[in-house]
């Protein structure tokens, strides 16, 4: 039986190894979701919020033990696992437990004029088997919160964990079962991409991933054959924006702690810092104090920096770091490539870089590694052109204490969020929609929109039936000037209501 290794990052040790899902059984495993589903979905929406609850305490009561298998299996540090993937699925289900019947009750909405007599309203359906793709940097937060919102909608799920952390998805599984999940309403599949792509190819009825462009785009093309609606949660390059008033020493720890947070494995990772001319030298100062305070040992519990947890994400790192020095860029902190340490563990010292060009690709491309990248900039206009000029738009942060002046800014990032004065917690508040813009993915999550995308929307008119015919039914013998005078009077440049209300009179009289 083919097996994947769960290996600590940080040690190199091995910790299990967990069974992959037989390709062949991929197809098998979307038609006994298709099974589940429908005794799913005519489950009360109480009884689907019951046992999210359930869920919900269980991982609470177990948080420890969880926190330990994430931190082993990504080699983040244990504060990390707690607060950036357990503490975030916890208040994920509190907010569907507390808001998921309004979100998904039947909303009346308003009926045009010329539709009087008539009701309207939009109803919310779950769509079926929805496939979930989750990424190896929060594997956690990023599996469970999409799959605790589908769910809640009435849909079964297929979750494919990454096969770099595959004791978490293997710990995933064994949580769905733990609590009492009916039967094949939530399947866990082990495996690498191969294993994505058929499950892809069996045809399920929405499909939700995050993880790289590169891959995003694969499984577009392949969702597009079959018309299966997508959401796609992809990369960053996010720019943070300091300006000359703004409290410097805050900003400064914000940005090592929004670039270096689980060693800059994040999609909203701060990996372009612009710093007003001003300011620029004391800035790099106060980040190469705040870097150097940090601690990066082999203790879970205590450490600041934990392992980076991908090798291949590593040698990312290594070569657009190469490349920026050797293009002229200038290494103020961390060690360059060729001294890197070569050994089990994936530790990797973080580095600030400065005297970068836009050209490089470390300002180009995602990193997604321990490197804080800082350029200056001297005009609003000009930092908002560079902020821009990214085929990315996930997040982005503006830093200053002239609050006008910040949302202004803010206003005119292309970016699926900002935040002012902070980085990264926007993803952190469940009433705010999360998503990018540009080549940072389609769609949206969390929030109202996190609920009803795992739906379709149903609109329904009613009318009570009462009336032998409506005004635009046939014959239109007849028909043509009250309709005429019905428009000109209601929609042109002056409303007529007199003028209206004769033409509709007009129409009734002709449709009795």
């Amino acid at each position: 039986m083919e097996t994947l290794a769960a290996i600590n990052p940080a040690t190199g040790e091995t910790l299990d190894e967990i069974p992959v899902t037989p390709i062949q059984a991929c197809a098998g495993m979307v038609q006994d979701g298709r099974k589940a589903f429908e005794a799913w979905r005519q489950e009360p929406l109480s009884s689907r919020i019951e046992a999210l609850r359930r869920l919900r305490a269980y991982i609470v009561d177990h948080l420890d033990e969880l926190a330990d298998v994430i931190a082993r299996d990504t080699g983040k540090p244990k504060v990390e696992a707690l607060t950036a993937d357990i503490l975030v699925v916890a208040d994920a289900i509190h907010y569907v437990e507390k808001h998921a019947a309004s979100i998904l009750a039947p909303k009346k909405v308003k009926t045009p004029l010329t539709l009087i007599g008539k009701r309207s309203y939009i109803s919310y359906h779950p769509r079926g088997v929805v496939l979930v793709i989750s990424p190896w940097n929060y594997p956690f937060q990023l599996a469970m919160v999409p799959v605790i919102s589908a769910l809640a909608a009435g849909n079964s799920v297929i979750l494919k964990p990454s096969e770099v952390t595959p004791l978490v998805g293997k710990m995933i599984e064994d949580l769905f079962q733990k609590v009492g999940f009916p039967d094949k309403v939530v399947q866990v599949a082990h495996g690498d991409g191969r294993v994505g792509a058929a499950l892809v190819a069996a045809a399920p009825d929405y499909i939700f991933f995050t993880g790289s462009v590169r891959t995003g785009k694969i499984i577009q093309q392949e969702a597009a054959k079959r018309l299966i609606p997508t959401t796609l949660e992809l990369g960053g390059k996010d720019p943070m924006i300091v300006f000359a008033d703004a409290h410097l020493e805050r900003a400064a720890k914000g940005a090592v702690w929004g670039a270096l947070t689980n060693s800059g494995q994040v999609c909203m990772s701060v990996e372009r810092i612009y710093v007003e001319k001003p300011v620029y030298e004391r800035f790099i100062h106060l980040l190469r104090q705040e870097v150097e305070a940090l601690t990066q040992e082999m203790d879970a519990e205590t450490t600041d920096l934990g392992s980076m947890t991908f090798p291949r994400q590593l040698d990312i790192v290594r070569d657009q770091v190469a490349e920026a020095l050797s293009g002229g860029a200038r290494l103020v902190c961390g060690l360059p490539p060729e001294q890197w340490k070569k050994g089990k563990g994936l530790h990797v010292q973080p580095m600030i870089l400065t005297d970068l060009s836009p050209e490089m690709k470390i300002m180009r491309e995602e990193t997604f590694g321990p490197v804080l990248c800082v350029l200056p900039f001297e005009r609003e206009e000009e930092v908002i052109h560079l902020a821009n000029d990214s085929p990315y738009g996930l997040n982005a942060s503006v830093w200053s204490g002239d609050l006008d002046k910040a949302r202004r800014v803010a206003d005119a990032l292309v970016s699926g969020a900002v935040v002012i004065n902070d980085v990264i917690v926007s993803v952190s508040n469940p009433h705010l929609p999360f998503g990018g813009v540009k080549e940072s993915g389609i769609g949206r999550y969390h929030a109202e929109i996190g609920l009803q995308t795992f739906c379709h929307q149903k609109s329904i008119v009613l009318d009570k039936g009462k009336r032998r015919s409506e005004v635009h039914w046939f014959p239109y013998r007849g028909k043509w000037e009250p309709f005429r005078q019905l428009i000109k009077n209601h929609y042109g440049r002056r409303k007529n209501w007199a003028g209206f209300v004769r033409a509709y009179l007009d129409l009734l009289k002709l449709s009795k």
